[in-house]
């Protein structure tokens, strides 16, 4: 389906042009024209589907009917990084329609600098529910107390992952903040019960769209690669030597060996960093601008980045270690292969990881493909970073 027959503003189909944006993904085909009627949706979409636009073009149509420079669309979105994803994708889309996004967060961004935001003017806020409802509640100065009264449509992006970073009650207390009458979206790549129940809460009448809730995108091959938990690190370098790796995240369980496997990468002359929660925001946002302009061919990552980054050019997706849940997985290898582009996945597994495989396949309704590299000695002795 292309974009054109959807009826939209000429300035939003410029931006669309602008983006090189031609056909319709799946979710998109069916999102925009129920979200443009004006009815609430649920969607469930796998990551890299194309939901971002699936509700920020109809949202930006919406807008353009009614005045500017008032808050009338808030997204509620898990993470800073998503926040700000997704607000850039909204500013570039509707570049010549004159509305404006800005994003809300907390951190050390400044409390009042974002009060200002939220009364400056601004059509859109991209919002984490935690510093959202601080400045609704007044935050430190009860007199600067920001409103949503004017909010018509409200959108919901990764509520399971909002949920699962303890957001529930947050988003409960945001709804009282906000007019009855609104239009409602709410995305998940999961229904569980509590989505469910929030579902039930905030739509009325909904539409449901469904695409692969749970399997990551068919563009993206996934390798295991068996070694012991002492060879990771060789393996790791003899994957990279043997592979056209273009641009990677390497997954890892902790923030203390996302930073150390970060440095050990650069010591054997690969531009890599890490990026983890003990980074502060700024630092954060650098890194992630750096692997985003090419600067860096591999950001070292704990699962802070398995949901909501959009990078097109990432070739590949390393579990360095496996993640907690079949789920998360999904999540981590939807970095790669990402609107209609191939990707690849590598898993290094220990015999530790085998049933969390099991749990993989399971949900993949598939079996993964194991590699046994004939070169590397798998009898070595281990040099760690």
């Amino acid at each position: 389906m292309n974009f054109t027959e959807f009826n939209l503003n000429a300035q939003i189909l410029s931006g669309i042009q602008a983006e090189g944006y031609e056909v319709a993904t799946p979710i998109q085909a069916k999102a925009i024209p129920a979200i443009l009627d004006g009815r609430d949706v649920v969607g469930l979409a796998q990551t890299g589907t194309g939901k971002t636009a699936a509700f920020a073009l109809p949202l930006l149509q919406h807008l353009m009917a009614g005045p500017k420079g008032q808050l009338r669309g808030l997204i509620l979105a898990p993470t800073r990084e998503l926040a700000d994803q997704i607000c850039v994708a909204i500013n570039k889309l509707g570049a010549k329609t004159g509305l404006r996004c800005a994003t809300i967060y907390g951190g050390t961004v400044n409390y009042r600098e974002q009060y200002r935001t939220l009364r400056g003017g601004i059509d859109i806020v991209v919002a984490c529910p935690g510093r959202l409802l601080d400045l609704l509640q007044g935050g430190k100065n009860s007199r600067e107390q920001a409103n949503l009264h004017q909010v018509e449509i409200l959108v919901l992006d990764e509520a399971d992952h909002m949920f699962d970073l303890g957001f529930r009650e947050p988003i409960y207390h945001i709804l009282k903040y906000l007019p009855k009458q609104r239009q409602n979206l709410l995305f998940s790549a999961t229904m569980s019960s509590d989505i469910r129940l929030l579902a039930d809460k905030v739509l009325n009448n909904p539409v449901s769209i469904k695409i692969g809730e749970s399997a990551p995108a068919n563009t993206v091959t996934q390798t295991l690669y068996p070694v012991s938990e002492a060879l990771k690190t060789d393996l790791l370098e003899t994957i990279l030597q043997n592979n056209a790796v273009q641009s990677a995240i390497i997954f890892t369980r902790t923030k203390h060996r996302a930073k150390r496997l970060a440095e050990h990468l650069g010591h054997l002359g690969y531009k890599a960093t890490s990026f983890q929660g003990n980074l502060s925001q700024s630092k954060r946002k650098i890194a992630l601008g750096k692997f985003r302009r090419g600067e860096l061919k591999f950001l070292v990552a704990t699962d802070i980045a398995a949901r909501g980054i959009d990078i097109d050019h990432i070739s590949h997706v390393i579990n360095f270690d496996m993640p907690n849940t079949a789920i998360d997985y999904t999540h981590r290898i939807g970095r790669t292969g990402r609107a209609s582009k191939l990707g690849a996945a590598f898993s290094l597994i220990t015999n530790g990881d085998r049933r969390q495989i099991r749990s993989i396949e399971h949900l993949l309704k598939k079996r993964l493909e194991e590699c046994i590299i004939p070169e590397f000695d798998y009898k070595a002795k281990a040099k760690a970073p």
